[in-house]
């Protein structure tokens, strides 16, 4: 079984925008691989963070060092001249999986809400290009584009949740749940099941937030449900994160458990490992 972790941060300078984040300048590709390679996890996707300016050259570098261990979920310049021109030839660019936004805040949250990105819903779909989305708050405006644009792959990050933004925690952390499970009707729309461990108050295997993942599991399947840690915001190891879904959910076994630890997100962004 191939372990995938659907989302991670590497940056060389300066402290986490998120003080969700380790209080630290750097982690990088090698402290990462390290880590990686003690819990067994055989690749993940690298979000560079806007924090570092040179963030996505250390993306970039680390998939040319690290064949099959990395790949990139970035982003465009949505204001940029040539922005639609970027997204059609994304992956064009070694490593470029798709892009990955948050829209917790205005602008981008006004801007998904009253179709000012439509543009980009089209240019991504008409190119092959996923899109992943930090999107709290316009999950249902993220039904409405999953139905315009059928062929557009969205993903939703870290249980639907604020990945870490807020001080909301268990039960609290999840009041979005409903507005995320409708969106399971649509065969477009999956899940990041990243993160899990920082939203809860309990200590290892956090059984408020397996509940929360059971549920996530009964709408979406095990296709469109991703396991990740989002590692440098969680309080916790990565062994840990990955044996809270590999030993401690009895609902989650087999070929089930094969696609969530990674091949369901290979499938569907396209990582041809």
């Amino acid at each position: 079984m191939q372990i995938v972790d659907a989302q991670i941060h590497l940056w060389g300078s300066g402290l986490p925008s998120n003080p969700s984040h380790w209080p630290v300048t750097s982690f990088t590709p090698a402290e990462a691989i390290a880590l990686m390679d003690e819990a067994g996890v055989h690749a993940a996707v690298i979000h560079p963070p806007s924090w570092d300016p040179g963030s996505v050259n250390m993306a970039r570098q680390a998939v040319k060092d690290y064949p099959g261990r990395f790949a990139i979920m970035g982003a465009v310049d949505l204001e940029a001249p040539d922005a639609a021109t970027q997204v059609a030839a994304w992956r064009d660019v070694p490593g470029n999986l798709g892009l990955r936004y948050t829209c917790l805040t205005d602008p981008m949250r006004t801007w998904v809400a009253d179709g000012t990105l439509d543009w980009l819903w089209s240019a991504a779909a008409d190119a092959g290009v996923p899109v992943s989305m930090l999107a709290t708050d316009s999950l249902v405006d993220f039904g409405r584009i999953a139905e315009r644009y059928p062929g557009l792959r969205v993903t939703i990050d870290h249980l639907g949740g604020r990945g870490g933004t807020s001080p909301l925690r268990d039960h609290e952390a999840m009041a979005h749940m409903s507005d995320l499970l409708a969106l399971a009707k649509h065969p477009n729309v999956a899940v990041k099941a990243t993160g899990a461990p920082g939203y809860s108050t309990e200590a290892y295997p956090y059984p408020i937030m397996q509940d929360y993942l059971k549920q996530i599991f009964d709408a979406f399947g095990s296709a469109r449900m991703f396991w990740g840690t989002d590692i440098s915001k969680m309080p916790c190891s990565w062994t840990d994160c990955v044996t809270q879904f590999t030993e401690s959910l009895d609902w989650l076994s087999g070929d089930d458990l094969t696609l969530v630890m990674g091949q369901a997100i290979c499938d569907w962004w396209g990582w041809e490992r």
